[in-house]
């Protein structure tokens, strides 16, 4: 059950706060997640709406410790700033990069650049870089409780959506699949319930992917030299046409993909299939 303001339990270890920033984008809200009792820790403080900001400090009462962000788009992590001046927490997360789209006040005191592991005396926390979304994105396994915090990497009920240049098909796809070296018994997303069977979902992830890519190479052979607008009702028959500028962009990563591994050609602002060394 998602509500606004109110901390949910998901687990010994795990209570929930959605931000109250519904949206398309969104969905009900974004997750923010309080770890741990004594020492907490704060994953994706979400959006600098005010009314959140008290909500988490309420549910902190006094205990926040750590602050960390999966990434650095606006709906994930702004409200650090005010956490972190509220309660002195240490600041963890990479540094914006790779597109326009970041909340670029985010100075953490631990920048992330590889794997890294938190450990407190109740839990351990560690991060694992899953670009592909953006290129700063990480999710983080509790390794207690095999919960996996996913960001924007995997979200329930909806597929993610790879802008270019910062998002990019061919790092996302490795990304759900390095997560397949990791035991995983559920997912917490940025958006959404929890999300168990958790092995199934991101083979399910990879395989929709690899599939629409295969719509897009058999949309450019049909189809022949072809713009963006042309492609995606091929491309995206089975969706909202009303989505198709939401779905042109994750196309357009996939043919990003297509392009580096010698299968698609662009030619001026054209696109056709070509056929790999």
């Amino acid at each position: 059950m998602l509500e606004h303001g109110k901390p949910w339990r998901l687990s010994p270890r795990v209570r929930r706060l959605v931000a109250p920033n519904p949206g398309a984008m969104t969905g009900p809200g974004t997750n923010t997640y309080l770890l741990g009792d004594k020492d907490l820790i704060v994953v994706d403080p979400g959006p600098a709406i005010d009314s959140h900001i008290e909500a988490i400090l309420a549910a902190g009462d006094g205990r926040i410790r750590y602050i960390i962000c999966t990434h650095t788009h606006p709906d994930h992590s702004p409200a650090w700033q005010a956490v972190a001046e509220a309660t002195g927490a240490t600041v963890i997360g990479a540094l914006p990069e790779g597109d326009d789209h970041q909340d670029e006040t985010f100075s953490p005191d631990i920048k992330l650049e590889h794997e890294y592991r938190l450990q407190t005396e109740e839990l351990s926390l560690l991060a694992l870089h899953t670009p592909g979304h953006v290129s700063n994105h990480y999710c983080f396994l509790l390794e207690d409780e095999r919960m996996l915090f996913a960001g924007d990497h995997i979200m329930n009920g909806s597929t993610v959506v790879i802008i270019p240049p910062g998002g990019d098909m061919q790092a996302y796809i490795a990304s759900l699949e390095m997560l397949l070296d990791y035991p995983l018994d559920s997912i917490a997303p940025g958006h959404g319930e929890l999300i168990f069977e958790s092995r199934a979902e991101i083979e399910g992830l990879v395989a929709h992917r690899l599939g629409r890519e295969a719509k897009v190479l058999a949309g450019l052979n049909a189809l022949g030299l072809c713009d963006l607008d042309t492609l995606v009702e091929t491309v995206y028959d089975d969706v909202d046409p009303a989505l198709y500028p939401w779905a042109k962009l994750s196309m357009e990563a996939h043919l990003i993909k297509l392009e580096r591994e010698g299968r698609a050609a662009l030619s001026g602002e054209r696109w056709q299939a070509k056929d790999p060394d």
